[in-house]
């Protein structure tokens, strides 16, 4: 099998998403955001990144998987008795959001990734367990790891969803080369109120880049000792912000494959997720789009 330059590995999930405009029931995840995402820009321009979906979901909502494919994005599925079922409730201010879990999937095991290999493998965690630490060790030999720490700072009780700090994340943080956080996320994780002394603890601990989004206030990335303050842009119209994260990962990967800066990948990373945020859904944006916001 030839080495993908990408591969993103996670749940699809069934997302109800209910602002005070609108209620919709619709695929979702970070699999979900990150495959139609990459897959816009690839069909928009010259690219020659190789990608692939490593997707686990119950039969009930193979129809997303089906829908991705007709994309043409290559997508192999690690069947689960149920799919991951969210709530997301947003008030008028986007970046606030209150969230429950109606079901949970079956964690994904090594034998789910035996034989896995890219330059960069994005773990999309939705939950503590989807991937377990003996996981994320395989997968470690065999690319880059890129992570979203939301799941692992979220504890399920009944439907409910509390943050909570992440288990063993020092053992973790030995495997995991890109980590993305949020404000609140890298607080609860450093105990650190300073968002720049916050992100050189997670450097401290072996992340050798760190994403951090603030919502409306842009970006601050760290690499190997160097800050980049990345600041926002101003969306048109605020219409969904469900898998805005997500769509900067996308964006930041992509561009980092093929050899971007961090500044010029996060600018990038920045001007997808704010072109997303502007519709309901994946972002369908071009390549030339986001380019061209991000230039301005």
């Amino acid at each position: 099998m030839m080495k993908k330059d990408i591969i993103c590995i996670g749940h699809v999930t069934l997302d109800k998403i209910v602002t005070p405009d609108h209620e919709v029931y619709m695929p979702g995840g970070t699999t979900f955001y990150f495959a139609h995402g990459i897959g816009s820009l690839l069909r928009s321009s010259q690219s020659k990144v190789s990608f692939k979906l490593i997707a686990s979901l119950a039969e009930s909502e193979m129809q997303a998987v089906e829908d991705i494919r007709r994309e043409g994005i290559e997508v192999d599925v690690v069947p689960s008795r149920k799919s991951v079922f969210f709530e997301n409730i947003y008030s008028a201010n986007q970046n606030d959001r209150q969230q429950r879990v109606r079901a949970k999937a079956d964690p994904f095991t090594v034998e789910c990734v035996r034989g896995v290999e890219a330059r960069y493998i994005c773990l999309g965690s939705l939950l503590a367990d989807d991937f377990p630490l003996e996981v994320v060790k395989e997968l470690h030999r065999h690319g880059t790891i890129v992570m979203d720490a939301q799941g692992y700072l979220r504890e399920v009780r009944g439907e409910q969803v509390f943050a909570c700090d992440w288990k063993d994340k020092l053992e973790f943080f030995k495997y995991i080369d890109i980590l993305k956080v949020n404000e609140h996320e890298i607080r609860t994780l450093t105990g650190q109120d300073d968002l720049h002394q916050a992100a050189l603890q997670l450097a401290d601990w072996g992340i050798e880049e760190v994403l951090l989004t603030l919502g409306s206030e842009g970006s601050i990335v760290l690499v190997h000792g160097t800050f980049y303050n990345i600041p926002p842009l101003a969306p048109k119209q605020v219409v969904d912000a469900t898998g805005c994260g997500d769509t900067y990962t996308m964006g930041y990967v992509y561009q980092r494959v093929q050899g971007a800066s961090p500044r010029s990948a996060a600018l990038f990373a920045t001007a997808v997720s704010t072109i997303k945020l502007e519709n309901s859904g994946p972002f369908r944006g071009t390549e030339a789009e986001a380019i061209s916001r991000f230039k301005s």
